[in-house]
């Protein structure tokens, strides 16, 4: 009797087993491969998982419907990859398969990018007015580079919209991919960046062979021109015919990031965030897993994606937690970037001025070589650093008047000022200050901040929102006020003060509008005195020449958290807060404010010499026993109660206990309410982390066979970024 072709299939569902099928003749498939296979009542994308699998006896298989491809829409590598992933950070590997998979490819459409249109322009038509910006800078863009492609004018910032409108005005027209002079055609001409004396030392050092796995931990202050070494390294030793991954932390790094880089490599360029269009990322995605030589800017999904050519994989702001996803698939991106490049055969490089204490570790145990890059570019220097205390002292709206006095003075000169306040809106409460009452949010344990421009009170952990109102809910008093500070109303304070210099906000509420940080990073660029306030999204690698002050309205935050991580972060935060000051020709100058300026790490800190906090801190960790020198996972669990929450906590303990582990709790989490989910964890501590590895597989089977009610939910996140 001919034996049945079978196929284990995985689906994009939260299961954690593979489903099996017949393969009907004379229908022929591979591991990676796309299918449509029944499931229940639908019909459901699946992907090939194994072939030629021996089925449980007894059981009647489904044929497969039809295959999608003739060809593996993950290639070997990848679907290795993601089923190490699968393994080590405790999902199901179907979705982590379909992860890869952009969200189109998903939903079961077809493999094809769709024809792009090239435009030139046209003698005739009625030109935009001209307050149409946007409009009379696509049709330069046009002018300048004939056959250019509406992907490739999306991916500079324009819209279909706009392109329309100007093909309508008669203005521009469709035509064939002809005459292009542009960078794409002469960028392996195009020589690297120049490098000063300590950046080419710094670039000897790098890896040169490509073909061959090496980690390697860029450590280099800020300003120090990390991005120009990463352009002359591929610019070196990136051929014409291979790909190279550039993960930033963070969508409104790309648009800086990428126009550097579109200078030396022209439309070899790629992009991959969340930000793009189901059609934009299946395009970019076809191109990755056709073998084009692009080099892909993304952020951290893009390490998932079907590379067949990898030759470079770079991490930029390695230390950022942005990297580790929150929910769902918890992976770190940084850390699967390591893996890549082993699987790859490739050299991983990862950059930072304030790098993570995991990789710091790696670093002193050799597994990583340090490299380390301890001179600003240029003529820069590094900034001066001066604590402020602030007790007792008068504060406007948080600031001080020493704060207020440099920042008039850096005006003045014609230079800018950047202040750091990490929280957004008006004020963090809203208080009656006579009877006491402060208003919460009715699904968080947590209180409502008020946004003033909106009139609006909104919860920023579940999203609620409600109209802000004037007088106390509980006694109608008129005495009820905002107390404490956010970027709106230190940007009102400062406005007020300074009313003819513009004061910009960049926070998240500030950017939600497509195109807006590269309207903020224009206006920044400029040079033009001005005063920017904003949150972490300021401190992550932007380059404003003319920032010459940089104050940092309260620093306290990170000195008393109940996260172990807590100063690690604070410390980082607060170093690339001030890497933004002096990065020119002029002289920086950082201003920390706080109430404990005899603190040991915020006297440290003002000596700007991180290599010594790292290894304070490593010292403290490995006190503790905390991560980099034990394993750590946290099963996170929510329901309707708290008690059901503490319950399954409580089953899981008794799974997981035994020699070679520590267990902490179970605890509610700090915000143990949450979008009306109370919340709790257990944390998980071992030497071994294939010991822990073995018994978090163990006891996610225990708890997949158990049947847990609907209401309640639970994950285990592994290597945990955050413990509260």
């Amino acid at each position: 009797m001919t034996r049945p072709r079978t196929a284990r299939i995985a689906l994009n569902r939260p299961l954690r087993r593979l489903f099996d099928y017949l393969v009907p003749e004379p229908m022929t498939l591979t591991p990676g491969q796309r299918v449509k296979v029944p499931f229940g009542h639908q019909t459901l994308t699946g992907l090939v998982a194994e072939i030629g699998v021996e089925p449980p006896s007894g059981i009647n298989l489904k044929p497969v419907q039809s295959a999608l491809e003739d060809w593996p829409a993950l290639p070997e590598s990848t679907c290795k990859l993601l089923s190490w992933a699968s393994d080590y950070y405790q999902h199901p590997l179907g979705e982590c398969l379909f992860t890869a998979l952009p969200p189109a490819l998903r939903r079961g459409r077809s493999a094809e990018a769709k024809a792009d249109q090239h435009w030139q322009t046209k003698d005739s038509g009625e030109l935009p007015p001209a307050n149409a910006h946007r409009q009379l800078a696509l049709l330069t863009a046009i002018k300048n580079a004939p056959g250019i492609t509406s992907s490739e004018l999306t991916k500079a910032g324009f819209s279909r919209p706009q392109i329309r409108a100007l093909k309508n005005k008669g203005l521009i027209t469709e035509c064939q991919d002809r005459g292009r002079t542009d960078a794409d055609s002469n960028q392996n001409s195009t020589p690297g960046p120049q490098l000063s004396e300590a950046q080419r030392t710094a670039a000897e050092s790098l890896p040169a062979d490509t073909g061959r796995f090496s980690a390697t931990l860029l450590y280099g202050i800020t300003g120090s021109g990390k991005t120009e070494l990463y352009l002359h390294y591929l610019k070196t030793h990136l051929h014409r015919q291979d790909q190279a991954l550039v993960l930033v932390p963070e969508i409104n790094l790309t648009p800086q990031t990428l126009a550097r880089f579109q200078r030396y490599f022209g439309q070899r360029i790629a992009i991959w965030h969340s930000a793009l269009t189901d059609s934009q990322r299946l395009d970019t995605w076809l191109k990755i897993r056709n073998g084009e030589p692009v080099i892909l800017i993304g952020t951290r999904s893009a390490v998932l994606l079907p590379f067949t050519r990898l030759r470079t994989v770079i991490v930029d702001e390695e230390h950022d937690s942005s990297y580790k996803q929150g929910e769902g698939f918890r992976y770190s991106g940084r850390d699967i970037a390591v893996y890549r490049a082993h699987l790859n055969h490739c050299p991983v490089i990862l950059g930072s001025a304030t790098p993570s204490l995991e990789s710091w570790h790696n670093a002193q145990q050799g597994k990583y070589r340090l490299i380390r890059l301890e001179q600003r570019a240029g003529n820069a220097r590094p900034p001066s650093m001066e604590l402020l205390d602030i007790r007792s002292r008068p504060l406007e709206s948080g600031l001080s008047r020493p704060a207020l006095s440099a920042i008039a003075e850096a005006l003045d000169k014609g230079e800018q000022a950047l202040v750091f306040i990490n929280r957004r809106g008006f004020a963090p409460v809203m208080m009656c200050f006579d009877c006491g009452h402060m208003e919460e949010c009715p699904r968080c344990d947590t209180r409502l901040t008020y946004h003033r421009r909106d009139r609006a009170m909104r919860c920023h952990h579940c999203d609620f929102q409600m109209a802000a109102s004037h007088a106390c809910p509980a006694c109608k008093s008129d005495n009820f006020k905002p107390v404490g500070q956010g970027t709106e109303r230190t940007e009102e304070t400062l406005a007020g003060l300074f009313p003819d210099t513009p004061v910009i906000r960049v926070d998240r509420d500030s950017t939600q509008r497509k195109g807006s940080i590269q309207g903020i990073l224009s206006q920044v660029n400029s040079g033009a005195p001005c005063i920017l306030v904003g949150t972490q999204m300021l401190a992550k690698g932007h380059d404003f020449p003319n920032v010459t002050l940089a104050t940092v309205v309260n620093a306290d935050g990170g000195l008393f958290s109940v996260d172990f991580r807590a100063p690690e972060q604070m410390v980082q935060t607060l170093l690339q807060v001030s890497g933004r000051a002096g990065r020119g020709d002029k002289p920086g100058k950082v201003l920390i404010q706080t109430c404990h300026s005899d603190h040991p790490l915020l006297q440290a800190l003002c000596r700007g010499d991180y290599p010594t906090l790292a290894n304070q801190l490593l010292a403290e960790r490995r006190a503790g026993e905390l991560p980099p020198f034990r394993a750590m996972a946290i099963f996170r669990v929510d329901a309707n109660t708290m008690q059901e929450s503490l319950q399954l906590l409580d089953s899981i303990r008794s799974l997981i206990q035994g020699p070679g582990v520590e267990i902490w709790g179970p605890i509610p989490a700090v915000i143990a309410r949450k979008a009306d989910r109370h919340r709790a964890q257990l944390v998980v501590c071992s030497d071994s982390r294939k010991h822990l590895n073995r018994l978090l597989t163990q006891t996610c089977q225990q708890l997949d066979i158990r049947k847990l009610p609907a209401s309640v939910k639970w994950a285990v996140d592994v290597d945990p970024q955050e413990t509260g």
